[in-house]
């Protein structure tokens, strides 16, 4: 039998050591390397030589959306597994964008992790049958690339003029992506939009 070789993204060590402890228990799976950033996967993926790698989606430096798409571009073979807490239909949408092969909330049984894990080595796709529904169901995503970008820089607070300087745009750029985005999520300001953005996985 030949061990998958399995690397771990998951940035609270309690449920990673739970996740690392649980799937070493399969008879055909290795956890080699264990991370609690997504900006340590691609790394950590290379040095072991891993053939899975099973992501959360928020990580502190990178989230696991976005390393599956670092992985997909770097380490096409690397088949990714993206685990999530919250079951947001437009997060599936982004994981299968960015080249996630499976899509599970963490509470799904062990097994059934494990069982994902094989699949996809053999060119499967695994989805959470509930959340591809509600994706389904919700549509996609209204926000163009720049005007998410923008409204996720603006979470924390930060004024145009600072967001302008982060993103290297013209405060107007910003107030114009900023007023689309409210417009399109039919929202009263920008908070507003943000949590609604955040709440259907846009963000």
């Amino acid at each position: 039998m030949s061990m998958i070789r399995l690397l771990l993204a998951e940035d609270q060590s309690m449920v990673r050591e739970a996740l690392a402890a649980l799937l070493g228990l399969e008879p055909d799976i290795e956890v080699v390397a264990q991370v609690a950033r997504g900006d340590e996967v691609l790394a950590a993926a290379r040095e072991h030589e891993v053939d899975v790698a099973l992501l959360d989606i928020e990580m502190p430096g990178m989230t696991g959306i976005d390393a599956a798409a670092e992985l997909h571009r770097e380490l096409p073979d690397v088949k990714v597994v993206v685990v999530t807490t919250f079951g947001r239909p437009g997060y599936l949408r982004r994981a299968m964008e960015s080249g996630a092969d499976a899509f599970l909330v963490k509470d799904a049984p062990a097994s059934q992790l494990a069982e994902a894990v094989r699949k996809v080595l053999t060119g499967e796709r695994v989805i959470d049958p509930t959340l591809a529904a509600a994706a389904l169901a919700d549509g996609a995503s209204p926000l163009t690339d720049r005007e998410r970008e923008v409204l996720r820089t603006a979470a924390d607070g930060s004024t145009n003029a600072e967001i302008a300087a982060v993103l290297y745009l013209s405060q107007g750029t910003v107030r114009n992506y900023l007023s689309m985005a409210i417009q399109k999520m039919a929202a009263r300001n920008r908070a507003e939009a943000v949590r609604m953005a955040r709440e259907k996985g846009w963000l």
